[in-house]
């Protein structure tokens, strides 16, 4: 399953973030727990050198909890890393609280030169759909960012004023021009950051049951009370396109309907949680 995409205005969007870095102290870099491989854009690494950063692991409700512990300690090597749900707050206040840690240095040399301590100013960045909105909202406890299920939402940058001394800078999803590996494009199509029109969602469904039934056989029977899992992918949705209903004139089976169900019900957590990448050994 190839999918290459990448719009005119994400180059916009990494050139402003490129541009704007000069003016923060510390990055939030956004990643879905589902998915921390493939929602790590490789260019952020390029683009942000030695700047300060935090590493936040978001939709951890969604993740499977063992799995969240392996990549935290994994990401931890690189950046301090927290493991949120954006949805509820839970660990958000531990992303100021690294922050700050971040800037402890710089503020004990204000301090010696009898400065008072200013605003941390922080930027958030991410591939589209990882969460961004929903977690600016939480940091600054009011809905000063627009949120929404699906790729592409906030499109411009904006300050946003948080509590206790910070600001942050929030900016458009950034995905990359080309996905080396076609699983990392299956998987950010799985995880909504990228846009419907782009990809066939009958395949991703097929590639969604296939993968299903590889890992979490169990999940995927009792979620469409299935009584055997059957070996051909194809005949399998059709198995779960009669159960929930999907038929057509004729009793043929809607299959782009059924496909429709299969993504959405994954997108939802109804399969439960689901991890689909672990770290490196």
């Amino acid at each position: 399953m190839s999918i290459q995409w990448y719009p005119g205005h994400m180059v916009r969007a990494k050139r402003q973030v490129e541009d704007r870095l000069k003016l923060i102290d510390v990055v939030i870099e956004l990643l879905d727990a589902r998915i921390p491989f493939s929602s790590r854009n490789p260019d952020i690494d390029e683009i942000l050198k030695d700047q300060k950063r935090v590493i936040v692991l978001n939709k951890i409700d969604l993740a499977d909890p063992e799995k969240t512990k392996s990549w935290k300690r994994y990401f931890s090597n690189i950046a301090p890393t927290v493991a949120v749900n954006s949805l509820t707050g839970q660990g958000v206040t531990q992303i100021l609280r690294l922050a700050r840690d971040l800037m402890n240095e710089e503020f004990a040399v204000l301090k010696e030169k009898g400065r008072n301590e200013r605003n941390i100013r922080m930027m958030i960045v991410g591939i589209p759909n990882v969460g961004k909105s929903q977690l600016i909202n939480q940091l600054s406890n009011k809905s000063s960012a627009k949120t929404g299920n699906r790729p592409g939402v906030t499109r411009g940058q904006q300050w946003v004023k948080l509590k206790k001394g910070f600001e942050l800078l929030d900016t458009p999803g950034i995905l990359w021009p080309k996905f080396e590996d076609e699983q990392v494009g299956f998987r950010l199509a799985l995880a909504g950051a990228i846009k419907e029109t782009i990809f066939d969602s009958e395949l991703l469904a097929y590639k969604l049951v296939e993968l299903l039934s590889e890992v979490a056989p169990e999940k995927l029977e009792e979620r469409f009370k299935l009584d055997h899992l059957n070996p051909d992918t194809y005949e399998l949705v059709a198995d779960i396109g009669r159960k929930r209903g999907c038929l057509q004139s004729g009793g043929r089976i809607d299959r782009d309907r059924t496909s429709d169900i299969i993504i959405k019900e994954f997108r939802d957590g109804k399969f439960g949680n689901l991890t689909l990448e672990l770290p490196p050994e």
